[in-house]
């Protein structure tokens, strides 16, 4: 069995999430108030009690789906014996997940981490003035089809091919208006299924270069190591070890294509067929059983989920 471990990004934030592994494991509690304290914020208040629309702010969500993965890894390794650098042979994550997999690899500690994403939602969302921007599902088009689309969509403006998720599930962001046009014209062609998101700003665009820019500089300020298992980036699809190389591809990736069905059918074709998503929800479960068909795929998010691991690596 070879495995990879990867990370849910925006919109698998649920409140309640993580809260039933710090009830039940100390190591997870650690996380979340090493983050509480990083930030000067009870976050993890937020994340158990809500109020949902706090939860939902970026600057709030990144850290929080982080802080969530992190204490799930924290609690495979103490509960189950898992070693990530013996036990696995890369990490992964979709979006701000790719941070996560650098926390949980070791690349980037927690504390840093948490700032990083809170400076990463701020200067997201801060980009572009709200209602200029937008985002929107193609659903039922391969990759290249909607990339098409993007282009004669923009009409001079920004309309960029922002999440490549597999199982035919392209997201596209831009200019609000370049954007709709990309929806009309996909129904026009038959689309399944063409939708706009519910987001407060155009991610992983051309307009998000503010964005990358901050990233830069604040990613400049943070001692990043080698990891401890190569982390497949969503810029390249490939598997980076170089700490220098890991900065450029986090700054990169603010205005890049997510590559997330590259990514999991390169980890495939390396030989990985067991697939762990480790944090709140099962979005990228549901994915890789789609782009990998003969990998399996198991989420683990919950105490029960921990103990299943841990069963499976110790039968």
């Amino acid at each position: 069995m070879t495995r990879a471990f990867i990370f849910p990004g925006q919109g698998s934030q649920a409140v309640g999430m993580g809260k039933a592994l710090a009830e039940a494991f100390p190591q997870a509690r650690a996380v979340f108030d090493e983050v509480d304290e990083a930030l000067s914020q009870k976050l993890s208040a937020l994340m158990w009690d809500g109020p949902a629309e706090d939860l939902t702010l970026t600057s709030n969500t990144q850290p929080a789906l982080m802080a969530v993965s992190v204490a799930a890894m924290r609690v495979l390794e103490a509960e189950a014996g898992l070693n990530l650098a013996r036990d696995a042979a890369y990490v992964a994550g979709h979006s701000l997940g790719e941070y996560s997999a650098l926390a949980a690899a070791g690349a980037i500690s927690v504390a840093d981490t948490a700032r990083l994403l809170r400076i990463r939602g701020n200067a997201m969302q801060g980009a572009v003035p709200v209602g200029q921007g937008a985002m929107a599902a193609l659903l039922g088009l391969e990759f290249d089809a909607a990339l098409e689309i993007a282009r004669e969509a923009a009409q001079g403006e920004v309309c960029d091919a922002a999440n490549d998720n597999g199982g035919a599930q392209v997201v596209v962001s831009g200019h609000k208006a370049a954007v709709e046009r990309a929806v009309a014209i996909a129904q026009e062609r038959g689309v399944k299924r063409a939708v706009m998101l519910p987001v407060s700003a155009p991610f992983h665009c051309a307009l998000m270069a503010p964005a990358a820019e901050a990233m830069r500089q604040a990613l400049a300020g943070v001692e990043v190591k080698a990891p401890v298992v190569p982390v497949v980036t969503n810029v390249e699809a490939a598997a980076v070890t170089d700490p220098d190389r890991i900065r450029d591809c986090l700054v990169r990736q603010v205005t890049g294509t997510v590559r997330w069905r590259e990514s999991v059918a390169w980890m495939a074709g390396q030989g990985v067929d067991s697939f762990y998503e480790v944090g709140s929800g099962k979005v990228l479960t549901g994915l890789v059983k789609r782009i990998a068909a003969g990998a399996s795929a198991t989420a683990i998010g919950s105490p029960d989920d921990v103990a299943a691991f841990k069963a499976s690596l110790n039968p």
